[in-house]
């Protein structure tokens, strides 16, 4: 992978700064924002950055190593692109350069139902080196039509989604007119007019749609009835009947994401998942709800060696993803940062970003001595 990396830009904090200025107000907050009073969005960062590291700097030290091996592929570090829907609205083409970077990375990517981009178009740039997840229809028929999309488009790995049982109560995106059914008010209008690199790139690239959805959306929809359609297509809840059908369907790997309790993970394992992400989708659902850096300690207690465990939400950095594998994590998926990178750098930032990740994280393993992500727990802080 050629190296890029925009010295201008070194930090999480300061690609968000960049991509907030570039980004029209309603697309940024769409990516940024949480739900309610985003008090669980804060907290999972905070809760993160309590996680505490315990360096040892007279051992020998034969150096550090990032790769991991995950569901039969070594990957050259334990991170990856989260899922996040709607990508092409943030930053035209963002699914797509996304792709082309974790492939180039040797990083998974996680395509979502709901993004921009179509199973078809990703398969492409990424050779099958993808993931799927997949929000579960409310019709058979049609969660079958995905599965044998993505089983055909090369994918190993399908992400089934649990966190998401209702559609979340998100203020800033009612008010700017992207609940659900969506609607472009004048303020948008406007203010598509003063990011006019935004405007212009999304005339080129297209208007954004649902693409891997779009075979099964009605011809002439407005945005209003689009937005129905897509609330009667999708059933959010998550039972042991649709976990048992999917199981039954999918040949490949099937990971559980949304999980922040030891009773639903047994229940998972159970039924036959080889893996889980503990997360609470970036805190967009549930202000009342734990961070995930809490249940994955305990998760990790539990079920160590039993399964593959992962996380997501609210990890934004090198140091962050430490933590996460210090406190028992195998595996760790970022969405927002990655997303502020396309956002400040446009197509160089998907690489931007991984180049940064990957600097950050080598930084932390040699200063704490720690040769490989499998022996981080050994230098977890415990209190």
């Amino acid at each position: 992978m050629a190296e890029i990396f925009d010295s201008e830009v070194p930090s999480t904090e300061l690609l968000r700064d960049k991509a907030r200025r570039r980004i029209p107000r309603f697309a940024f907050e769409y990516l940024d924002g949480g739900c309610f009073s985003e008090i669980n969005l804060r907290r999972n960062t905070d809760e993160i950055r309590e996680v505490r590291l315990r360096p040892y700097y007279l051992r020998d030290f034969p150096g550090a190593t990032m790769e991991t091996e995950l569901y039969g592929e070594t990957y050259a570090a334990p991170f990856g692109v989260a899922p996040i829907g709607l990508q092409g609205l943030i930053w035209p083409r963002s699914a797509e350069y996304l792709a082309e970077a974790a492939v180039e990375g040797n990083i998974p990517f996680i395509l979502s139902t709901v993004s921009t981009a179509s199973i078809e178009e990703i398969a492409q740039l990424t050779k099958g080196r993808f993931w799927f997840q997949l929000y579960h229809p409310a019709e058979d028929a049609l969660r079958d039509k995905l599965l044998e999309r993505a089983a055909a488009a090369g994918c190993k790995v399908l992400v089934i989604l649990a966190d998401t049982p209702t559609f979340a109560y998100r203020p800033k995106e009612i008010r700017n007119g992207l609940s659900i059914p969506p609607q472009m008010n004048l303020r948008n209008v406007v203010q598509m007019c003063l990011h006019p690199t935004w405007s212009f790139s999304q005339l080129a690239a297209g208007i954004p749609a649902f693409k891997t959805m779009q075979p099964y959306i009605p011809k002439g929809l407005n945005m209003r009835h689009l937005g129905l359609f897509m609330n009667r297509t999708f059933s959010g809840r998550l039972t042991e009947k649709k976990i048992r059908a999917l199981r039954e369907r999918w040949k490949g790997k099937l990971v559980i994401k949304g999980i922040v309790n030891t009773e639903d993970a047994q229940k998972a394992l159970d039924l036959g998942v080889d893996g889980m992400i503990v997360s609470n989708h970036g805190g967009r659902q549930l202000d009342a709800g734990t961070s995930t850096i809490r249940p994955l300690s305990e998760l990790a207690e539990k079920f160590h060696g039993k399964t593959k465990l992962m996380a997501d939400s609210g990890y934004r950095a090198g140091p962050d993803i430490a933590a996460a594998l210090a406190s028992g994590a195998d595996f760790v998926f970022l969405g927002r940062t990655f997303m502020y990178g396309v956002g400040a750098l446009g197509r160089r930032g998907g690489a931007h970003t991984i180049h940064m990740l990957k600097r950050q994280l080598q930084q932390v393993m040699e200063q704490v001595g720690c040769a490989k992500v499998g022996d981080f727990p050994n230098h977890l802080v415990r209190n």
